[in-house]
């Protein structure tokens, strides 16, 4: 696809990069500043720098090449539809589903899936793959979104980086807290011995800040509570119920060891993202998607409440 822009006075003495970010707002930065580099960007049929001063009346053309197919095979994963449209899909994450390729999850990840299940994708950063916004521990279940196309990938960013989207997650949490409801607001950074683990530390960490509600309190005292991050730090409610005294059931990296969780069936840390509200980038209209508490956690609770 090319695209001919004509440069108006108005625009006259902006910069090319400036310039071609306003005017074509499907394309990020970081894609229109390789265009340029890569000469698929010409003025009067010239290749210029970024930086280039353009004039009015100035003759531009952009080449936009199709989406680069990446080097992941699609594959078919299992995974609930909740919604979908031309911009974006809202699924269920399973428990146990890693979402992207890494060492050790080099095939079955929710971006294999998607791959598989999506034939609408028009590329996130020149690249023909899903755009994951945010992401979920490969053992928590629950609501996650991912982006078709770029426009709406980086809209999606936007709304999680200013806090305008609704997270409420349901912990099953090994602990009885003092009080009904509450607000932890710890910073979290790396672990000081164990750089593989998150931790709340006194110096260098990023504001995290969680709320929290008792949903009931269950027999052997385990409580299932409503949480809502307020804040987007890695393990951030795992690392935050943990400190507090009460860790996610189940949890093997932050938790504690339990008996009752063979009896229970735990195998994996209780905790679900339940619901997930946010603005549709494209037609403006207020979205919410819940997903009920995955079965292993629901018969995890119907177990407790029949011990009594």
């Amino acid at each position: 696809m090319v695209h001919g822009l004509a440069v108006s006075p108005g625009d006259e003495g902006r910069r090319l990069d400036q310039y071609l970010a306003a005017v074509l707002p499907d394309l990020s930065r970081s894609l229109i500043s390789e265009f340029i580099r890569t000469g698929l960007v010409l003025v009067g049929n010239l290749p210029q720098k970024a930086a280039y001063r353009i004039k009015s009346g100035d003759a531009i053309a952009v080449t936009v090449p199709p989406p680069v197919p990446v080097n992941i095979a699609p594959e078919e994963v299992s995974f609930q539809v909740l919604f979908e449209d031309a911009d974006l899909i809202v699924i269920s994450k399973p428990p146990g589903l890693v979402v992207h390729p890494a060492c050790g999850h080099q095939s079955g990840t929710l971006v294999h899936g998607l791959l598989y299940y999506c034939d609408d994708l028009s590329g996130i950063n020149g690249e023909e793959r899903p755009g994951i916004v945010h992401r979920l521990d490969k053992d928590t279940s629950g609501v996650m979104v991912a982006a078709k196309n770029d426009k709406v990938h980086r809209a999606l960013v936007g709304l999680f980086k200013a806090r305008q989207v609704e997270k409420i997650y349901h912990a099953l949490v090994d602990g009885r807290p003092s009080a009904r409801q509450g607000q932890i607001d710890l910073p979290i950074g790396r672990h000081p011995a164990n750089r593989k683990k998150m931790a709340v530390v006194a110096q260098g960490g990023r504001e995290a800040v969680t709320f929290w509600e008792v949903v009931f309190d269950l027999p052997r005292a385990f409580t299932l509570l409503e949480v809502r991050p307020a804040t987007g730090r890695t393990h951030q409610i795992r690392v935050h119920m943990a400190h507090n005294g009460y860790p996610v059931a189940g949890d093997t990296v932050y938790g504690r060891k339990n008996p009752l969780y063979a009896d229970l069936q735990i195998v994996r840390q209780c905790l679900h993202a339940s619901t997930l509200g946010f603005v549709h980038p494209m037609t403006g209209r207020p979205m919410r998607f819940e997903a009920p508490l995955w079965p292993d956690m629901q018969k995890a609770i119907a177990l407790l409440q029949k011990v009594g």
